[in-house]
């Protein structure tokens, strides 16, 4: 099971870098325009993910910077959110890498910002939904840009196998 982590962290790493070369394209209007996202535009888009990643970390180890509201702005700039994304997915790949496989298949507690009230879960399963959503976002993020006239991505994992990730092939 923590290679099967180790890859999605690999791949999130790598998938988050083609969006921001992407977005890193556009005008500060372009990345500012509301595209009927979830979170409207591009970079409260990639805010949003950060803002998801620091409140999961934080659950999963106790330690860290986490916002108390999922469309929190912790970078109105490019660079700056940039430079963040770089370092949470760092971050997450350093924990993993930590991980053994008891702990994988443990239990911890959390209390939702949406739905305030404890929830225990296997640490595996709310790793998988945080690395599900990611997905879902840059989906959104992809949505945006087409939307915007740009070229199309490519974030399917099997890209960053045959490229960055030959390990999991």
């Amino acid at each position: 099971m923590k290679d099967h982590f180790e890859m999605y962290a690999a791949y999130n790493s790598w998938a988050n870098g083609v969006v921001y070369k992407a977005a890193g394209e556009l005008t500060e209007a372009e990345l500012s325009s509301d595209r009927g996202a979830f979170f409207g535009s591009m970079i409260a888009t990639l805010n949003h993910l950060l803002c998801a990643d620091r409140i999961w970390m934080k659950r999963f180890t106790g330690s860290g910077d986490a916002p108390t509201a999922l469309n929190t702005i912790l970078h109105p700039g490019l660079p700056e959110l940039e430079a963040a994304r770089k370092a949470e997915d760092e971050r997450i790949i350093a924990w993993i890498a930590g991980l053994d496989e008891a702990k994988l298949g443990g239990t911890f507690s959390y209390t939702p910002i949406s739905t305030p009230g404890l929830v225990t879960q296997r640490l595996g399963s709310a790793l998988s939904h945080a690395f599900n959503h990611q997905t879902h976002h840059r989906g959104q993020c992809h949505m945006i840009l087409t939307s915007l006239g740009k070229p199309s991505l490519t974030l399917d994992m099997v890209s960053f196998h045959r490229n960055e990730g030959k390990q999991w092939l």
